[in-house]
């Protein structure tokens, strides 16, 4: 029997997504189900939630236990063979609020603020500590685990790891696996599969290098063609614009979405050419308005998940694919958020990038990419640079890092003067109180 630990088990939605497909892998379904999370209401839905699953779809294989608090983490972690990380400190109230609020009284606005940008800075330096406890944790009781972390922002959480700790880790995210069928879907292009592709990157900002059809096809030139069209006369109801863009200026597509992208860097959100905003149709303050709708669907529905007949049908998720891989030896193509150990040649050696990886009994092996083109790297870069900023920050507790994060990070720094920029870092410091160390 092997044990999975679900940390941050609290998000119900996902850890039904993942612990579902768990019962339905004939290789996972007898495992021992460890969920953890602080948030003792939350902790109990999702027992009931995975109770029942295991009821309706597993007939009661799995063994499921909860664990709250710190106080019984390392019980939760105690011999797991995988760890699934699905944490989001601070939550949307208050942390996700301070991380929009605070800078919109200097004028600088974004849409997600998970990932990159001022707000996905203070999210990396509020969640390291968290995760430095459990890979302390972890050393004493299953040194040996796999550590799957989806907790944004990807890059800096995962580099910090694989960096800082002894954790075997590799980051996991859903835009891979969707990223070609997307692209093929909005510009109407079909396509013989099964299609052969070559992605890699930076998480978020994977580039789409290769992509042909079945029957050897190079599917580029259309590509490039129908996404010209489409930016010289977007359909009314086209929102995938800044990743079009993309592809006319940097020739290739990128894995996450527009309303992503267009915090990522320095040409889309800026006050002084508001009329981008609308040309490119980015959704300002997009993550808080998903949060309030997530929190009341979640009022709304919990009943349908913590009831007697939930059901589930597997997913695309990689987390049991590659436990299933491990266990088995049987080989697992995924696309991973690793070191980069001479995977990609013009990228740092301690940067975190996304690379195809092969899954088998001894763990993850990513895969050697080469160069990317030179525009992409530059634009990776842009990038690389706050995510190692912030975790020297995270790792030295200097501020001055935090300041040299932000500075560096190119829609803060196109918004911003440097006055403005430490300022700002200092409010959001003083806002975090008590989710932060401190800093000196």
């Amino acid at each position: 029997m092997k044990k999975i630990t679900f940390m941050g088990a609290g998000s119900t939605v996902f850890a039904k997504n993942v612990l579902g497909d768990v019962m339905l892998s004939p290789i996972l379904c007898d495992s021992e189900i460890a969920l953890y999370d602080i948030d003792a209401e939350r902790l109990d839905e999702s027992f009931l939630m995975v109770t029942s699953l295991n009821r309706n779809i597993n007939e009661n294989r799995a063994v499921v236990k909860k664990y709250l608090g710190t106080s019984e983490r390392q019980n939760a972690l105690r011999d797991a063979d995988f760890v699934v990380n699905a944490i989001q400190v601070g939550l949307y109230d208050p942390c996700t609020i301070i991380d929009f609020e605070v800078p919109k009284k200097y004028g600088l606005r974004q849409t997600i603020a998970d990932t990159l940008g001022i707000g996905g800075i203070f999210r990396a330096l509020r969640t390291i500590p968290v995760l430095d406890d459990f890979a302390a944790d972890m050393a004493k009781v299953c040194p040996n685990a796999l550590f799957m972390n989806y907790t944004n922002p990807m890059a800096i959480l995962s580099g910090y790891m694989q960096r800082y700790t002894d954790i075997k880790t590799v980051g996991l995210c859903h835009s891979v696996q969707s990223c070609s069928r997307k692209l093929l879907s909005e510009l109407g292009i079909e396509a013989k599969r099964p299609l052969r592709e070559k992605i890699a990157g930076i998480n978020h900002m994977a580039f789409l290098l290769e992509l042909y059809d079945a029957d050897g096809n190079d599917l580029y030139p259309e590509i490039r063609r129908r996404a010209n069209e489409i930016l010289d006369n977007p359909p009314d109801d086209f929102k995938d614009l800044v990743r079009l863009e993309y592809i006319r200026r940097l020739g290739y597509y990128c894995t996450e979405s527009s309303e992503h992208n267009a915090e990522y860097n320095c040409f889309f959100i800026k006050n002084k050419y508001p009329e981008l905003i609308e040309r490119y149709r980015i959704p300002l303050d997009e993550y808080p308005r998903r949060c309030v709708k997530q929190i009341q669907k979640w009022k709304e529905n919990k009943i349908k998940y913590i009831s007697d007949d939930v059901t589930h049908t597997r997913t695309h998720e990689y987390a049991s694919y590659i436990m299933e891989s491990v266990v088995t030896g049987k080989p697992y193509s995924i696309g991973g958020n690793v070191l980069n150990t001479g995977l990609i040649d013009n990228l740092p050696s301690d940067a975190c990038v996304e690379v195809p990886c092969l899954v088998d009994s001894m763990g993850i092996h990513p895969t050697h990419v080469g160069r990317l083109p030179v525009q992409l790297a530059a634009m990776n870069m842009t990038n690389i640079n706050v995510q190692l900023l912030t975790i020297e920050a995270a790792v030295t507790k200097k501020k001055e890092h935090i300041y040299q994060a932000a500075m560096l990070e190119p829609h803060t720094a196109a918004e911003l003067s440097i006055d403005d920029i430490v300022s700002l870092c200092d409010d959001l410091i003083d806002a975090h109180k008590g989710w932060l160390p401190e800093y000196h």
